[in-house]
């Protein structure tokens, strides 16, 4: 459904995307994941049609993005990370005139507008102006407003960025129901726990390069080290810290004042090994927990 083969876009002389290369199968939904500055608005604006690049391929539904351009719009929904609207519109006549300039006959744009306000939670709201809205339902009014042409692909640029909680929640569980419409999306988004509960597939770019591009669960599975978050009752010295990073079975040690978070290299490995080692700093300990890691430890990880 899209496919990127070695991608090169700079700007003046600064060379952000290197070559990147991935694919996005029907019916996914593909998290887009990297540190600040890596690429992935420039991706995004690429695939919406936004910016051109200098070599490569960007092909959505076996068409080349940048000289289909007029095409695509009706192909792609694109919500980018702050939609505007005019503020003294309600939902419901900025969703007609969409439709209105997209050539919809009343009695359509009528029907699509009922069915989209319901899906984003917005009926009740749909007649107050769009300027008395809350982040997160001008961000669910601009998912209705990407998919009002029924777009087979939809790219989500942050949907679920600065909201509270429950705003999350709605978006997150909008985005799932795109899912059960057989749709593809193109998610890009810093929050690592909304990729872990959505996302079939995950690429993860990093200074202009995709270092992981795979399924979730085979990331999750190759990353399966236990991790253990130890409190202990006084910050260790710097003697007491090397005696646990020289250890054979640890491969990562991250410090936050008491706290210490310990990466396993050994699945098989008991707590008794880890008390053992522990022991020697002569440190007593507050509390001691071991996890599965996280897809925000697998990031920090593949990035440092």
């Amino acid at each position: 459904m899209i496919r990127i083969e070695n991608l090169v876009k700079s700007y003046d002389y600064h060379e952000v995307l290197k070559g990147i290369t991935l694919e996005v199968k029907k019916g996914e939904i593909y998290g887009f994941i990297g540190p600040n500055g890596a690429g992935k608005s420039t991706t995004m604006n690429i695939l919406a049609g936004l910016i051109d690049y200098q070599s490569g391929k960007c092909i959505v539904k076996g068409r080349e993005v940048k000289k289909n351009i007029n095409r695509q719009f009706r192909d792609i929904g694109y919500l980018p990370e702050d939609p505007r609207f005019y503020p003294y519109m309600n939902a419901r006549e900025y969703l007609s005139f969409i439709g209105t300039m997209g050539g919809d006959t009343v009695k359509i744009i009528r029907k699509k507008t009922e069915w989209l306000l319901d899906m984003v939670k917005l009926t009740k709201v749909s007649k107050r102006p769009i300027g008395t809205y809350s982040r997160g339902m001008r961000q669910r009014l601009g998912i209705a407003v990407a998919m009002y042409h029924d777009p087979e692909v939809l790219l989500l640029d942050e949907p679920s960025s600065a909201l509270d909680p429950e705003g999350r929640k709605d978006v997150i569980e909008i985005i799932q129901q795109l899912k059960n419409h057989k749709k593809t999306v193109f998610l890009s988004t810093h929050i690592l726990n909304d990729i872990e509960r959505i996302c079939d597939r995950i690429g993860i770019l990093h200074e202009g390069k995709i270092v992981v591009d795979e399924s979730l669960e085979i990331l999750m599975n190759r990353y399966l080290q236990p991790i253990y978050d130890i409190e202990f009752k006084e910050v260790l010295n710097e003697n007491q810290i090397d005696t646990i990073k020289t250890a054979s079975f640890v491969e990562q040690v991250t410090i936050n004042g008491k706290n210490i978070s310990l990466v396993i290299k050994d699945m098989d490995l008991n707590g008794k090994n880890v008390l053992k080692l522990l022991a020697k700093t002569e440190m007593p300990i507050i509390s001691m927990n071991m996890r599965k890691p996280s897809l925000e430890d697998i990031f920090m990880k593949v990035v440092k």
